[in-house]
């Protein structure tokens, strides 16, 4: 788990989404960013998408769920596309013109193979250090920050085990980070005079 962190403070989130959105504009920076913000899933899953898993080609509509398996457990996971994440793939989408077995999240030259890994990472640290002042935000930030946000919201942490795949409660705590901010509200909320 190291050191990354998720974006705890939704002031500091807004930041970091909107680097690519209005101070760089970027549509596929964009996308890809709100997209793992909102699907909580691991950058090497949605790497691997293709259009035609987000895009019904047929009715000319993105499509309400994914299903995918995921690469690292081997399960079927189907996700939800909230409107917020429909709206910023649209818009990416008609900036590309895409065809149903193009990766979503390519180089602008080559749509027939996905970004890397690494060109993901660069792509998240550039924006964090642009807008956070810090290096401690990576790919893996943003399905930490989902849960993190979906947690303070007061989503059930079963519901928070079954997303991420744990074993139990304690260790979707310590992936959110979750352990020391309740620790650090107790030093914060007690009144001992």
């Amino acid at each position: 788990m190291g050191t990354t962190q998720p974006i705890r403070e939704k002031d500091d989130l807004k930041k970091f989404l909107d680097y690519y959105r209005y101070s760089r504009p970027n549509a596929r920076n964009y996308a890809l960013i709100t997209f793992g913000l909102h699907t909580a899933l691991r950058i090497g899953d949605i790497l691997g998408l293709k259009w035609e898993n987000v895009y019904d080609f047929d009715r000319n509509c993105l499509y309400d769920h994914l299903f995918l398996r995921e690469k690292k457990t081997g399960k079927q996971n189907i996700v939800a596309m909230n409107r917020h994440l429909k709206d910023t793939m649209n818009a990416y989408r008609k900036s590309r013109d895409p065809q149903p077995s193009d990766y979503v999240f390519t180089k602008t030259t080559d749509y027939t193979h996905p970004l890397s890994r690494s060109q993901a990472f660069r792509i998240m640290k550039k924006a964090a250090v642009e807008t956070l002042h810090t290096t401690h935000v990576s790919c893996h930030s943003l399905r930490k920050t989902f849960g993190y946000h979906a947690w303070k919201q007061g989503v059930p942490p079963a519901l928070l085990m079954d997303i991420f795949n744990h074993s139990s409660y304690s260790v979707t705590k310590k992936y959110l980070g979750i352990d020391q901010d309740e620790r650090d509200s107790i030093f914060m909320e007690i009144d001992l005079l």
